[in-house]
């Protein structure tokens, strides 16, 4: 049978000060195959890590669980600790009673000791049931799948590129920016956002280790950490990339017109359109679903309008100069290889 010990830390006032120590002590010695109960004031300082170290050494636990701060700070040092006994250091446990508990529930001292002890609880279940775990290791693939191309994206993919790997940057949109591009100023500085903006989204586009798939959603994921195959759907844009210019004369002479979300819908879009000024790209889409073309030929079957391809024979208004337009589009699916999304 597992020998537990649990170790409650006071965290000076950070715990103590809204959870009963000496109740959660002696709560913790009624559970199952818990034989030693300590408290001390600050568990991570070298006396605190001596106690559960000794009482290893001594023979007397073989299960740890230490219920004090976040494993996300803490758990490494208990961890080597314990490991420095010959234990197997995924026998030992962390019950966050400071940040999920006491931190959380300061006002209320009932609750939070109550809280204290279930979180304890599951602690020990969990140690209980525990099995010696080794470290690995395994090649990772170096490039990593950035999902959302507004300000917080591009930042990520800018410093993950900037150390060397390589990123997939995937947007929605048909041009990174985000939420940021939509606003005036930025707080609490009140500088344009567009002056903030703009040059990194320019930068995301030209940095070699970056490739930018706008106009995409991620449809699927599979594999495990440092393995992932991810499969992307870049949706039909009807507009040949590789010719469009950006000119913006197809925007000028289309006749359909649809709700900007850009704008929140406060104004109206050409169904042929380009997101905004300063998107990045700046290449325009057809919105099928707003195009006289394909609704025309969704209800009879028959094609019409195409003004932005061939233009307005009535006025002499040519389409697309680049000769971009393209109505037999199809949503293209790719596959990525990546170690972490």
């Amino acid at each position: 049978m597992p020998k537990v010990g649990v170790y409650v830390c006071h965290c000076g006032e950070n715990i103590k000060g809204a959870v009963n120590i000496q109740e959660v002590v002696e709560f913790a010695k009624t559970l199952p195959d818990v034989v030693v109960v300590r408290d001390y004031q600050f568990m991570c300082s070298d006396p605190g890590q001596e106690l559960i170290k000794n009482d290893i050494k001594e023979g007397l636990v073989d299960r740890v669980v230490v219920a004090a701060c976040t494993p996300r700070t803490h758990e490494a040092i208990f961890r080597v600790a314990v490991e420095s006994t010959g234990l197997n250091k995924y026998f030992c446990e962390m019950a966050n009673i400071r940040d999920q508990d006491s931190w959380a529930h300061w006002h209320d001292k009932e609750g939070a000791t109550k809280k204290a002890k279930r979180l304890v609880a599951s602690a020990v279940a969990k140690v209980r049931l525990a099995e010696p775990l080794e470290d690995r290791f395994q090649d990772a693939e170096k490039s990593v799948l950035v999902v959302g191309g507004g300000i917080a994206g591009i930042f990520a993919a800018l410093d993950l590129a900037t150390i060397g790997l390589k990123v997939y940057l995937v947007e929605k949109q048909p041009s990174i920016g985000g939420v940021m591009a939509k606003l005036d100023k930025t707080f609490p500085t009140m500088d344009c956002s567009a002056c903030i903006l703009t040059p990194k989204m320019v930068e995301v586009a030209q940095h070699p280790n970056i490739e930018l798939i706008t106009y995409a959603e991620v449809e699927d994921v599979k594999g495990y950490v440092g393995n992932f195959e991810v499969t992307i759907r870049k949706k039909a844009r009807y507009v040949d990339w590789d010719k469009c210019t950006g000119c913006g004369h197809c925007m000028n002479i289309c006749p359909s017109k649809a709700p900007n979300e850009f704008n929140l819908g406060l104004d109206k879009r050409p169904a042929i359109y380009i997101e905004f000024p300063q998107a990045v790209p700046k290449k325009a889409v057809i919105d099928a679903d707003n195009c006289l073309y394909f609704k025309t030929l969704r209800k009879t079957g028959k094609t019409a309008c195409q003004i932005c391809q061939k233009g307005i024979p009535s006025k002499n208004i040519e389409g697309c100069p680049a000769g971009a337009i393209n109505y037999e589009d199809k949503d293209e699916f790719i596959k990525v290889k990546v170690g972490a999304v």
